[in-house]
């Protein structure tokens, strides 16, 4: 059960934060102690001889730089057992569908999309709030494009069998996003890094730096041994060291636009480190995961390895963050010529790598996120991909975003082209969620996730739908007029005779009833033409009985009602035929609106 999992785990890292907790305060009082010991071992050995008075102090001050290194490293871990801590309470929380605080995924809404309005894939309550377990900008961007446009079948297999290696792996999960939570990075941080690795500054990449740097460095050392043993004046020895200032500030005018574009990413290089270090690191069996590690590697180079370098560059640039050391090492040995030119070599060399190294890690985060959602939910099922053109057919499918405990399932077939479903049923008794449950699912199913059905089975298809219509105040747009767009684009794309699978909901609603039947009526003729596959949510009875003129091309089924003591009750099951029952009257009857016996 993945609650049991989550409270042991819960309770495991609680434990764990208490001893590092502990150890903490136990490294203050040994600093403490350390500090008092030292002033007292210095004072004692300066009275007998000043040597042990100086190798005490450097002693002490070894033992203190000791246990601060101890603390910095125990600091990590105390951050890393708190977010491991609130990633199970999260997982806890969302196990009990209490998910509407998550990020929401807003900021890839489309409000021209095909679907995904329609099917709440974005927003408060959504398909992205609920599944999301990425924390890079770049993993974010990855999945919600997947809940946009349908991966290749190729993809979908292998994140699969990816799903089955990670499913069980819980701990390897948790660990992954524990990383990615420390600074998440972000696309901005690799837009810098691309830009600079497209720079082609030439000046500081010339042959003769090989020979001018350390021929620089000797000189500058050297004047400063003859001015120590008094062989050059104070005053050449100033003029020279001017000199030496003058040039390097020169040079390091030349390395501005690479130190800007590179300034403070090193955070964020740690963590892009981390997570390949995890995914290298890692024994995966199933081929998808072990091509995704091949792309880690250069010429038998960790990416890994080259990320450290990186940033072991960088960190060495920042010593112009401290004025005073800048200004002796750069004077006396050109420290950013030396550090540019670290730099251009490791641009030749991983200039072409970067991209990918990105790609891994944002990949990685979304087949995480669907091991964690199969792992969540193992009575959901990984679907099957047909073939053919068309199938669809799943039982007991039920809508992902409701709790188990609360879904009520169906069995749903339709096979072949020319093929119209019709759903007539009462107010509220299921059909726009049957419709959305569908739509929900098929998006999971083509993006390689497991779906919320027993089995599932779908053709590689371009999902449609009109189902919530809003109108555009910006562009006067009415809720109609908004609607006949929609169905225009679903209609050009009949016309192309694209593979859609498409979802209509009580269509043309806005206008009048005439209209609207007969609207609805040629639209479904007019896609039974184009050999086209529908399924119509409708309070429109008559139109049902269409199926009486293409018996081969129109099915019809049901949602009802039940009525007892005037009181209404709903089984929310998918039945055959035409719905008989109606309950307008009776909830308009309960508010006071006095209808006729």
């Amino acid at each position: 059960m993945p609650a049991t999992t989550y409270q042991q785990y819960l309770q495991a890292h609680t434990a764990t934060l208490q001893a590092l907790q502990k150890t903490k305060t136990n490294l203050a009082w040994l600093r403490f102690i350390t500090v008092i010991a030292t002033a007292i071992g210095a004072y004692n050995s300066f009275e007998v001889n000043i040597l042990f008075g100086v190798v005490s102090i450097i002693i002490g001050i070894s033992i203190f730089l000791f246990f601060i290194a101890k603390d910095v490293a125990n600091n990590k871990a105390i951050a890393h057992t708190n977010t491991l801590i609130y990633i199970n309470h999260q997982e806890l929380a969302i196990l009990d569908y209490q998910y509407f605080h998550r990020e929401s995924g807003e900021q890839f809404a489309q409000l021209t999309h095909a679907y995904t309005n329609d099917l709440d894939i974005f927003g408060k309550a959504s398909l992205y709030q609920y599944i999301n377990r990425s924390n890079t900008e770049q993993g974010k961007a990855i999945l919600a494009d997947n809940l946009q446009k349908a991966i290749t079948k190729e993809a979908i297999q292998n994140r699969h069998s990816a799903i089955k290696a990670l499913q069980q792996q819980t701990q390897w999960q948790q660990q992954f996003q524990a990383i990615g939570l420390q600074s998440p990075i972000t696309i901005s941080t690799e837009q810098k890094i691309e830009q600079w690795l497209l720079s082609d500054e030439q000046h500081l990449r010339a042959n003769y730096w090989k020979i001018l740097l350390p021929l620089y460095c000797i000189f500058t050392t050297t004047c400063v041994v003859l001015y120590s043993i008094n062989v050059l004046t104070a005053s050449l020895f100033s003029g020279v060291l001017f000199l030496c200032l003058i040039f390097a500030f020169v040079q390091s005018k030349k390395v501005m636009a690479s130190y800007t574009l590179l300034n403070n990413i090193v955070i964020e290089l740690s963590v892009a480190e981390q997570l390949i270090t995890t995914i290298e690191q890692s024994n995966f069996e199933v081929a998808a995961l072990k091509k995704l590690q091949s792309q880690l590697n250069i010429d038998n180079k960790k990416a890994s390895k080259a990320i450290s370098e990186l940033k072991q560059i960088l960190n060495r640039f920042d010593v112009r963050l401290n004025v005073y050391l800048f200004l002796a090492l750069n004077t006396l040995f050109l420290w950013d010529v030396w550090q540019i030119r670290a730099l251009n070599k490791w641009q030749a060399t991983h200039k072409q790598h970067v991209k990918k190294w990105f790609e891994v890690i944002a990949e990685m985060e979304v087949i995480n996120t669907l091991a964690v959602l199969a792992f969540n939910h193992a009575n959901w099922c990984l679907p099957t991909i047909a073939d053919t053109h068309f199938t669809f057919s799943a039982s007991k499918l039920g809508h992902p975003l409701i709790a188990d405990n609360k879904c009520v399932t169906n069995n749903f077939t339709t096979i072949g082209e020319a093929n119209i479903t019709l759903i007539t049923g009462s107010n509220m008794a299921g059909k726009s969620t049957f419709l959305r449950s569908i739509g929900c699912n098929t998006v999971l199913a083509l993006m390689g996730s497991v779906v919320c059905a027993k089995s599932f089975t779908t053709s590689h298809i371009r999902l449609m739908s009109s189902m919530r219509i809003a109108d555009n105040l910006a562009e006067n747009t009415s809720t109609f007029y908004a609607e006949l767009k929609k169905l225009q684009s679903i209609i050009e794309a009949v016309k192309k005779h694209e593979k859609l699978f498409i979802l209509l909901d009580e269509i043309l609603r806005g206008t009048n009833s005439l209209d609207r039947h007969t609207g609805s009526k040629a639209l479904i003729q007019q896609l039974i033409k184009q050999h086209a596959v529908a399924i119509l949510a409708t309070h429109d009875v008559e139109l049902a009985k269409q199926a009486e003129n293409y018996p081969k091309n129109i099915t019809n089924y049901h949602f009802d009602v039940q009525i007892a003591n005037d009181e209404l009750y709903f089984d929310y099951k998918l039945k055959n035929g035409i719905c008989k029952s109606l309950n307008a009257s009776i909830l308009m009857r309960k508010i006071g609106i006095e209808m006729d016996a």
